[in-house]
């Protein structure tokens, strides 16, 4: 039975929280092995080689009429390529848990833009969710110890972050406003192509000179998660969700990506949290249920 066109959003974007939290854990291991705009940059490449070979050989392949307008292709990854490079940045210095608290801000600012840029407007139902999701990831993140939350000062690696979560925010609504009915897979191979050249001309020299063939397994196996999982799918996943939910929507998923930033650095042996947490991890449960119970109402309004 196919899936309701919101269901299958919401489900993207608990793949994608998934997913986009293993950026965190692995890219802290390796930020300071690699330039950022240089393992920006592959990673995009090898995506969009990816999903272009995807789309010509089990997708709709390339049409010229998928090349309207191009420059949207170049903005979008540009505009996704910030958001990588500044949290590679950021990784230098913070670490995943602390750089997670900032992306929980990335959802205010996502409906923020949704309101300016396709006039969407946030429920007070859709607010309390993210306000509870808030509460519920910074619970997580600081392990239920008060006394981390009132230490939290916010240094450099997380204000170059917050910059990044910016961009994040508005390439969401971007997608959905530039988005002329291309594919999926052709739409997300050209954002990625176009992110790759943006960045290659920005930050042609790291590129040059990376020592590509000696870095190490770790470098080159974060960039091939970086690229097949967190670029090439998680593209997919956010495209695909942001044209079925609002954006505010969308980006309240990224309030779970701390709960499994916690689940990686566990598996990575990184320590385990006390059992404080699991109250945070509930309520960032019941911000996803307000919000699936906010679709009902409206639902519910619109055949009334």
């Amino acid at each position: 039975m196919a899936l309701a066109p919101r269901t299958a959003g919401h489900l993207a974007m608990l793949t994608f929280s998934l997913l986009v939290a293993g950026s965190f854990s692995l890219g802290a291991l390796v930020a300071n092995d690699i330039p950022p705009v240089a393992i920006t940059a592959a990673r995009f490449l090898l995506a969009a080689v990816i999903l272009g070979a995807l789309a010509a050989v089990a997708g709709p392949g390339l049409r010229a009429a998928h090349l309207a307008a191009p420059w949207r292709y170049l903005f979008l990854g540009a505009t996704f390529g910030a958001y990588f490079v500044l949290m590679f940045e950021g990784l230098k210095t913070a670490p995943p848990v602390s750089m997670s608290a900032v992306f929980t801000l990335t959802p205010v600012m996502s409906a923020l833009f949704g309101w300016l840029l396709l006039r969407q407007v946030t429920t007070p139902r859709m607010a309390a969710a993210l306000a509870i999701g808030a509460a519920g990831a910074l619970w997580v993140i600081f392990r239920a110890d008060l006394g981390l939350l009132l230490a939290f000062a916010v240094g450099r690696g997380e204000a170059l972050f917050f910059l990044g979560c910016v961009a994040h925010a508005v390439f969401t609504p971007l997608l959905a406003r530039l988005n002329r009915g291309e594919p999926a897979l052709v739409s997300t191979a050209l954002v990625t192509a176009g992110g790759f050249l943006a960045l290659a001309a920005w930050g042609w020299r790291d590129l040059l000179a990376t020592p590509w063939m000696e870095l190490s397994p770790m470098v080159w196996g974060t960039l091939l998660y970086l690229a097949i999982f967190a670029s090439a799918v998680t593209f997919m996943l956010l495209r695909f969700a942001a044209l079925r939910l609002p954006s505010a929507k969308v980006m309240a998923y990224t309030y779970l990506t701390p709960t499994w930033v916690i689940a990686w650095e566990v598996g990575l042996g990184h320590g385990v949290p006390p059992a404080l947490v699991l109250p945070g991890i509930g309520l960032t449960a019941l911000a996803l249920v307000i919000l699936l119970k906010d679709e009902d109402v409206a639902q519910a309004a619109r055949q009334a």
